[in-house]
């Protein structure tokens, strides 16, 4: 059984408790990924590394981005491997779905001056309790630090889904993170949680009182309760069945079309 919990984690077993069963429990390898998933990976990684070069002084042009993306694109891209659940859309639709996401976020924040970034891709892991029985992990897109002083959790999204205000209100990953840098970094002042949606470009921000995130801490924990005293693991088909890695051998032998 799983000790150290995630987002990612806790979402995969509300989600469907079998696919949970599969991927944290028998830890069984997925043979493939979907081309959203590869997308969302390619766009970080070009992220990363831009802001790596942004911490050294060195500002390199859209043009260099977008020759490294489109490099890093082609040599992970395995037509075997990748799943197109949308059988009518083909891989340059995805690329330029990529390209689209890069181009709005350097020309929206050229010359990356406006925060300080403070961490990328950084890894966070705390415990919920004193005892340590409830312990909880995550990775920080970039953490910066504004101009007023606030803390900032940035969170990129490829998809062409915003939310509306009120469901980030009561979103759980960076409410979590904010929750573990308070604790392992002694973090007082305000922090704020931003979302930034590339395809549309873009940004939502959300904050958390001290009494939202005691409810969170305990929540957490009853979630994760609910994992550890599991014994069933059913299936729950949903229309994210389309996406899973595990549909060829779950049990539902789910149909429902993607949405």
């Amino acid at each position: 059984m799983q000790k150290v919990f995630s987002h990612s984690s806790l979402s995969s077993y509300e989600n469907c408790p079998k696919k949970y069963h599969y991927r944290y429990v028998e830890k069984r390898p997925a043979d493939s990924e979907s081309v959203e998933g590869f997308l969302g990976k390619r766009v970080h990684e070009i992220l990363e590394r831009l802001y790596q070069f942004v911490g050294e002084g060195r500002v390199p042009s859209l043009e260099r981005v977008l020759h490294r993306f489109h490099a890093n694109w082609d040599t992970q891209w395995n037509e075997d491997r990748i799943r197109i659940v949308r059988s009518e859309m083909k891989p340059d639709f995805y690329r330029r779905l990529g390209v689209r996401c890069i181009e709005n976020h350097y020309r929206r924040h050229y010359p990356f001056d406006a925060e300080k970034t403070e961490g990328i891709e950084k890894k966070i892991q705390f415990r919920l309790d004193p005892a340590g029985q409830y312990e909880v992990r995550g990775v920080i897109d970039r953490l910066a630090r504004a101009r007023d002083g606030a803390l900032e959790i940035h969170d990129y999204k490829t998809g062409q889904r915003v939310p509306r205000q009120e469901q980030l209100d009561r979103d759980r990953q960076l409410a979590l993170y904010e929750l573990g840098l308070r604790e392992r970094l002694g973090e007082t002042g305000e922090i704020r949680l931003v979302w930034l949606y590339l395809l549309s470009n873009q940004i939502r921000v959300s904050r958390r009182s001290p009494e939202q995130l005691e409810e969170l801490r305990e929540s957490t924990k009853a979630s994760i309760d609910c994992i550890r005293t599991e014994t069933e693991w059913e299936p729950r088909t949903s229309p994210l069945c389309g996406w899973c890695e595990y549909r060829d051998v779950c049990p539902a032998q789910a149909q429902t079309p993607p949405q």
